[in-house]
């Protein structure tokens, strides 16, 4: 077996890295940027009278990075070479992105936002697997050049993991002699719709509750009649564009749906492996950058005229986030490089539990290792001077946010137990 990262992949973080030097730490230095950063992060980035929204001048700045990186041809990475990528592979996506978030907060990788100069385009690939052609031809190159953001209600206020009980519906209605369909109900953590001109909504249009058929991806203009934000979540992490949004008696034309109109929750689920994959390499980067850290600092405090690193109390720990950082990285390569092989309905069938494995292992590893990181630097470290509590605030959501803990431990439970899963998953994925 060779466990050599592929030569185009490591010469690629080279030139990454030469980018982030020449451009991307220029512009984070220039006109006090460095405040979105620093101690002051929380508040430059937080437009604390407007519903604690972002700041224009914070999300401005990270579309400024964008273009840059999409000058340079780094931003659509993983995107096919059709739409200006590179056909990125997920084993690829996985090395850059625990790659950048090892180097710790930067304009280069803030994940906070999901902004990266890397970039992750689901909406693009969903539309390019299920839109019409007209649908294509219109959504694909405004996601692109970012004319047209479309957000995703999937969660409700009472309906999270079990989106199969969703209330929010959509029943047939005629205006004007059209076919269309009238949706009511409510979204939960309805991110980014502060600036997104349309919205995933997802809504029954048959069947009952529990069953997978008969849920619906409409396509509801953000301006739509009936569409009204109610309230921005605050959250740990802040600022938030999270918020809880209405969709009362908000009509929308016959097949401004995307891909088949008894199917939407597969659409739901499209793209989870790939990203659940991509947050879990991030967050291994981001553990390592806080072990790091604390190895540097633990070599030079010296409390009682010797450094704080000769005490077992500090190495053992640290040996242990180590070595289980590189345990994890180890899989998480293993299962992009699987992932790659195989197309995505064999990903979901027979690398399932793996991704899961990946994911919750990962995301629990960076809030331990970002815990013990403010313990190693003492007062420091529970300050916002250094980077761990803003580590640790975005890292937590994502023991919730892409499918909590619990859930994913199921599905590798249902894997373990034969109850889900393809006849020779293990066999198959070993291949």
């Amino acid at each position: 077996m060779d466990f050599t990262i592929p030569r185009e992949i490591t010469d690629y973080l080279a030139v990454l890295d030469d980018f982030i030097e020449k451009e991307i730490k220029p512009l984070q230095a220039r006109d006090d940027n460095e405040r979105f950063f620093d101690h002051r992060r929380e508040h430059a980035r937080t437009d604390w009278d407007n519903q604690g929204l972002p700041r224009h001048e914070w999300e401005e700045l990270l579309g400024r990075m964008r273009k840059l990186a999409d000058k340079a041809g780094h931003l659509r990475y993983a995107l096919p070479k059709e739409y200006g990528g590179q056909d990125g592979t997920n084993l690829g996506m996985a090395v850059i992105r625990e790659h950048l978030a090892a180097k710790g907060l930067g304009l280069h990788n803030d994940l906070q936002n999901e902004s990266s100069i890397v970039g992750n385009f689901p909406t693009v690939l969903m539309f390019r697997d299920f839109g019409t052609e007209v649908q294509k031809k219109t959504f694909i190159p405004g996601s692109l050049d970012g004319s047209i953001r479309v957000a995703f209600g999937l969660t409700e206020p009472d309906h999270g993991s079990d989106a199969t009980w969703m209330e929010t519906v959509a029943r047939p209605e005629k205006r004007d002699g059209k076919d269309g369909w009238l949706i009511n109900g409510r979204k939960m953590w309805n991110t980014g719709v502060h600036v997104a001109t349309h919205d995933f909504v997802f809504a029954r249009t048959s069947g009952k509750d529990g069953d997978a058929l008969g849920i619906t991806c409409f396509i509801v203009p953000m301006d739509a009649p009936g569409v009204e934000i109610e309230e921005y979540l605050w959250t740990f992490n802040m600022p938030t564009d999270h918020p809880r949004v209405a969709f009362k008696n908000v009509w929308v034309p016959d097949g401004d749906y995307l891909g088949d109109i008894e199917r939407g929750l597969e659409l739901a689920q499209h793209f989870v492996h790939e990203n659940r994959i991509r947050q879990a390499a991030s967050s291994v980067g981001a553990a390592q950058f806080c072990i790091n850290e604390s190895v540097k600092y633990a070599r030079q405090r010296k409390p009682f005229g010797k450094p704080l690193s000769v005490n077992q109390a500090i190495q053992f720990p640290l040996v242990e986030f180590h070595t289980e950082a590189e345990m994890i990285r180890t899989l998480i390569l293993k299962t992009a490089w699987q992932m790659d092989q195989m197309p995505k309905p064999d990903v979901a069938k027979y690398l399932s539990d793996k991704v899961s494995m990946c994911n919750y292992r990962a995301n629990r590893l960076v809030c331990e290792a970002a815990d013990f990181a403010m313990q190693v630097h003492g007062g420091m470290g529970y300050s916002r001077h250094m980077p761990f509590e803003h580590i640790y605030r975005h890292h937590r959501r994502y023991r919730i946010t892409e499918g909590s803990e619990q859930i994913q431990m199921r599905k590798v439970g249902g894997h373990l137990f034969g109850m889900i899963g393809g006849k020779g998953a293990q066999k198959k994925a070993a291949e």
